[in-house]
């Protein structure tokens, strides 16, 4: 069996959201952040369904009242009861590869269900680690296996070029809070079992302030194609970022393709910092974008580099439409766009639960 993790720009069957509810971080915040919400999936639904979860059957009405009112067609929304400790669909959420029993088969999607434990223990993740198998079991996939791993592994860690190569941050998984006595070496095999992954590209370096998650990788470098890598930077050299950012671009310049080959990099910009009340910086950035059928979803944060990080994104996705979203109210929590989705492949069947 050929086991393949597809990229993001890979056609879709649904992008995933866990919507903000009173009993998450959000409690206090909730009107703000459902507007972020409202708008993504305005946008998305464009193009493509939504599956959205939320807590039980009475803010699943509220929600989807909410979006009735925001022109967003029933049709497109898939909703399912599910009960969570946050909203981060990115790291709680399957993460689907694709399996076949050649290399000219079609490749039917199964589901991976990786431990979860709140970003190595920071935060309560109960709820959130038994998503993935109640989804599986209330029938919202179909008929597609599924399988549990006890790897703890966060989707917003790997970026995948659908042809076998991932980029990841080491101490995101190679990680005694997360999972204590796994060596790289047994990582790695894990991931190939599981991911079909034959082309580890590991990164030392990088991380924004007030990032909760250890350096995700989808906060500071994606795969544009299979031959470029976006990422972020930071120019001022007074910034307690820039060096951690300038000793990740240099390990970024210095990785191969599976061919020997360097990859091309795109610079994108970096927003003014963001500030929480308490004083606490924000990991605002643009390689949080999140790619959908026919478009390019970016969070932006009322900037002067908006626009910069639109141009750049919108000539390194031609045949996509980019819509803007401002994530300033969703940052506040320490994630942003990429961070609030989990794409689903095209071929899977999703089904709403049957009351």
């Amino acid at each position: 069996m050929i086991t393949t993790l597809p990229a993001e720009w890979d056609a879709q069957s649904a992008l995933m959201l866990t919507w903000p509810h009173p009993d998450t971080d959000w409690h206090d915040q909730l009107e703000a952040v459902e507007a972020v919400y409202v708008e993504l999936v305005r946008a998305l639904c464009r193009y493509q369904p939504a599956l959205i979860l939320c807590p039980d059957a009475a803010w699943q009405a509220r929600v989807a009242g909410r979006l009735s009112e925001a022109g967003v067609p029933a049709s497109r929304l898939i909703f399912a009861p599910v009960p969570s400790n946050d909203t981060w669909a990115r790291d709680h959420g399957p993460i689907a590869v694709l399996q076949s029993p050649g290399p000219n088969a079609q490749g039917e999607p199964c589901l991976m269900d990786f431990r979860f434990n709140g970003w190595g223990g920071k935060f309560a993740s109960e709820l959130d680690d038994a998503i993935t198998a109640r989804l599986c079991e209330q029938g919202v996939f179909g008929d597609s296996p599924w399988q549990r791993s006890e790897l703890v592994l966060e989707g917003g860690a790997i970026d995948s070029d659908g042809a076998g190569s991932l980029l990841l941050v080491r101490r995101t998984l190679i990680d005694p809070a997360r999972n204590p006595g796994w060596s790289q070496d047994e990582i790695e095999r894990e991931l190939r079992l599981r991911l079909g992954i034959r082309h580890f590209l590991w990164l030392e370096q990088g991380q924004l302030s007030g990032d909760d998650t250890d350096g995700h990788i989808d906060t500071l470098a994606r795969f544009v194609d299979r031959r470029t890598i976006a990422h972020v930077t930071c120019e001022d050299a007074t910034d307690p970022d820039h060096g951690p950012i300038q000793a990740m671009i240099a390990e970024l310049r210095a990785l191969r393709d599976p061919d020997g080959q360097p990859y091309r990099l795109l610079p994108l910009p970096q927003p003014r910092p963001l500030f929480a009340a308490d004083g606490q910086r924000l990991p605002a950035g643009y390689a949080n974008f999140a790619l959908i059928n026919g478009a390019l979803l970016l969070p932006v944060y009322q900037d002067p580099a908006d626009a910069e990080a639109t141009r750049l994104l919108q000539e390194a996705f031609p045949g996509r439409q980019v819509h803007a979203i401002d994530c300033r109210a969703l940052v506040a929590q320490g994630g942003s766009l990429h961070c609030a989705c989990m794409q689903l492949p095209a071929g899977l069947t999703l089904r709403a639960p049957q009351a």
